[in-house]
């Protein structure tokens, strides 16, 4: 498999630098990627399709002052952070103590903040710069200070992000550790996918992918504003919820009843947090363990995601206006005139490792010491890696 000879010209040596977009590039054995410091997120990632065309998988803006410049903020690529997704109310408890954080999303005329937190509050780690620790040809380590009391949470926290290129693979470890007092913690990659690279000449819709989740025949029950219930809720077989029984298109379900709300009050798609129930204890990096797998028949490419984490949350970019640029590496070949250089509603897709969301508001859920850290404890680990496949 190659890479387009100008992709391969911006590959440098062991102390390589950002580029002149402000951008960190790293290689592996058919595949390239650029990372930002801002909210140590992903920017571009670079596989040829079946074509040997080189195509450019996930949204991102062409230069990296534009991501704290954006106020939309879609949390492009980044690592929400101290605490990813939802928290109802705000609030949570640990050993008795109450802590209220930051509110940002559902806002109304009483609470004009909004009903609770989503991926950490105003200020959350994706809206942040971090360090860039580690720049080598095939791996980038970014890392971030969180103070105690940042956002309303307690203690500190000192969190390392590793980005590793290998043979068509991207594999990501997120380490954090908190240093004096007990407190939540719960991190992912949120990462919008499109694996046409924006490119296919019939449809800029990803409801055309294929995706495949084989544990995940259960998903967390939330209610119209996404927030758990503290029930789980079961995928039955042949509903618009089940992908484990077999591969299917994403909008294979667009035509039921039951997918009008799936996502929330007057929503009509996918926001949901399945869980992914493994035997344990099981080998999450062996062959035919994905915990979920999107193909693309028009370009070929099949991403396979494995991953330590026990539940997948899916976005189907159900809010997506049709107002977000494509990169200058996006939609290429493309008649503009049919397919305008923005990616629509539907035209993308967020994949995210997780643990169970607001597992730290559902005590019986038995979640606590996977979300719940302190001094003297192990530290927070997320281990997860995207191998490709073309053909």
């Amino acid at each position: 498999m190659r890479l387009a000879v100008a992709i391969l010209a911006v590959s440098s040596s062991a102390d390589a630098t950002a580029d002149a977009n402000g951008k960190y590039w790293i290689y592996g054995e058919g595949i390239a990627a650029a990372f930002i410091p801002y909210g140590a997120s992903i920017s571009n990632l670079i596989i040829n399709d079946k074509y040997g065309i080189p195509r450019d998988l996930v949204m991102g803006f062409d230069n990296a002052s534009y991501y704290a410049a954006d106020p939309v903020h879609p949390h492009l690529g980044g690592v929400p952070g101290r605490y990813a997704n939802r928290i109802k109310n705000s609030t949570f408890t640990i050993d008795g103590d109450k802590y209220r954080v930051s509110s940002n999303e559902n806002p109304t005329a009483d609470h004009p903040s909004g009903l609770n937190t989503l991926h950490g509050g105003k200020d959350g780690w994706d809206w942040r710069y971090f360090n860039v620790v580690a720049h080598r040809n095939h791996s980038v380590t970014f890392s971030i200070v969180d103070l105690d009391g940042k956002e309303g949470f307690p203690g500190e926290v000192i969190s390392y992000i590793t980005y590793t290129m290998c043979n068509m693979t991207w594999d990501a470890k997120m380490v954090a550790i908190a240093t004096t007092r007990k407190t939540p913690i719960m991190l992912t990659s949120h990462t919008y996918w499109n694996l046409d690279g924006f490119s296919n000449d019939k449809t800029s819709s990803v409801l055309n992918h294929t995706l495949h989740m084989p544990y995940s025949g259960q998903r967390v029950a939330v209610d119209n504003i996404l927030i758990p219930t503290g029930e789980i809720a079961a995928n039955a077989r042949g509903s618009v919820n089940d992908f484990w029984s077999g591969p299917k298109q994403i909008g294979a379900g667009f035509g039921d009843a039951e997918i009008h709300g799936n996502c929330g009050h007057n929503c009509t798609g996918y926001d949901n947090c399945w869980l992914v129930n493994r035997n344990s204890p099981h080998d999450w990096r062996a062959d035919g363990n994905y915990v979920a797998s999107l193909a693309s028949a028009w370009s070929g490419i099949q991403l396979d995601v494995y991953s330590d984490q026990a539940a997948f949350q899916m976005y189907s970019c159900n809010f997506q206006d049709g107002s977000f640029p494509l990169k200058m590496s996006q939609g290429v070949g493309r008649n503009a005139s049919r397919f305008p250089r923005t990616v629509p509603k539907y035209g993308c897709l967020v994949m995210e490792v997780q643990d169970w969301i607001d597992g730290i508001n559902h005590p019986e859920w038995g979640r606590m010491e996977k979300q719940v850290f302190g001094p003297g404890s192990d530290p927070y680990v997320l281990q997860v890696s995207h191998r490709f496949i073309v053909g």
